[in-house]
């Protein structure tokens, strides 16, 4: 097992910078997710690493070898697009089996290898068929099986999911975590969807504007954001901007927190919304329902607010059956727990 090291890596497309300064360090074995919106850096990052992009300044090693300026073809890594990327007139076998032969290996060891990357990947039984022959989720599997077929230290994958549907995605996700810990290769992920790198990730790095906002396992980074962007971005949180009184930021009976230190004349309170309460007691913040959208076992309310004489909207995600007697236009009170909450300064 290898791992990676990224030293100050920055990149420029013209004005754009799209990173600036990056350094992160994946150990041996460990599968890291690069988490961001589009046009975070996150794709360009994993590109440097790739060598299909090279940096204007940093340095990128693999197993501590420098490999900054070696071109792709020389780099011990495999690589999973968004994309299959199949030869369509090869079969499954024939597919895992080409890195093998153009690196000219034995032929006894290519179908021993292939034979091996087919039960790893559940497509043992459709290895003689042809990528327009089989799903998009099995020729997926196939191209995770081409890209391990040559025992690379480092594998790469770029949004692997995205073209796939809601339950095969779900499916594969899981799939690609349980290869990638029975092979033991260390893995970067890149994704934009939050519940696919907390699914599948050792660690992940939040990523916005080209630079690292937050770096962590995924119960630290969506209990405890160190920044506004992570707080906004993983979780879904809800986002108050409120002024700040004798040092507390309040609204109404629903919160009481303190506010950051530093904190100027308003600060910025974030919450997720399973952590809004609807109380029954009289006690909380009036708020009133706007929209109610199903999403299975849990609906998610939009409630609207009064915010220091304004209007302001906050989501709750309630149990489903608990929700359904709450339609457009139901008064309800609520309070959320100060210790479920994140305060950031306006300047941040």
């Amino acid at each position: 097992m290898s791992g990676i090291s990224l030293q100050g890596v920055s990149k420029r497309f013209g004005q754009v910078r799209a990173l600036d300064d990056v350094s992160l360090e994946v150990a041996p074995g460990e599968l890291v997710s690069l988490l961001g919106p589009s046009g975070c850096g996150k794709t360009t990052l994993l590109r440097c690493v790739a060598g299909l992009e090279r940096p204007d300044a940093g340095v990128v090693q693999i197993a501590g070898r420098d490999l900054t300026h070696v071109p792709t073809r020389e780099r011990p890594i495999g690589m999973v697009f968004q994309a299959y990327a199949l030869f369509p007139n090869m079969t499954v076998r024939q597919n895992i089996a080409f890195p093998l032969e153009v690196r000219r290996q034995p032929g006894e060891q290519v179908r021993s290898r292939v034979d091996e990357l087919l039960e790893l990947v559940h497509l043992a039984d459709q290895a003689d068929r042809y990528p327009n022959q089989i799903s998009g989720g099995q020729q997926q599997r196939a191209a995770l099986g081409r890209a391990l077929a040559p025992h690379p230290d480092v594998l790469l994958l770029d949004e692997p999911l995205s073209a796939l549907d809601a339950l095969v995605r779900t499916r594969l996700r899981d799939e690609i975590r349980r290869i990638q810990q029975a092979v033991k290769t260390t893995a970067i992920y890149v994704t934009h969807d939050q519940s696919e790198a907390m699914a599948i990730a050792d660690r992940v790095v939040v990523m916005n504007h080209g630079r690292v906002e937050q770096i962590g396992d995924p119960p630290q980074l969506y209990e405890t954001p160190t920044t506004p962007f992570s707080a906004a971005f993983v979780g879904s949180r809800n986002a108050l901007r409120l002024p700040v009184r004798e040092g507390r930021l309040r609204l109404g009976e629903a919160f009481d927190v303190a506010a950051p230190a530093g904190a100027g004349a308003t600060a910025v309170v974030f919450f997720r919304p399973e952590d809004v309460e609807l109380t029954t007691d009289g006690s909380g913040h009036p708020a009133t329902v706007d929209v109610r959208i199903f999403l299975g076992s849990v609906t998610r309310l939009h409630l609207v607010v009064a915010v220091d004489g304004e209007t302001a909207r906050i989501h709750a995600d309630l149990p489903s059956r608990r929700a359904m007697a709450l339609g457009p236009g139901s008064a309800v009170a609520i309070r959320v727990d100060p210790a479920h909450m994140s305060a950031f300064g306006s300047e941040s």
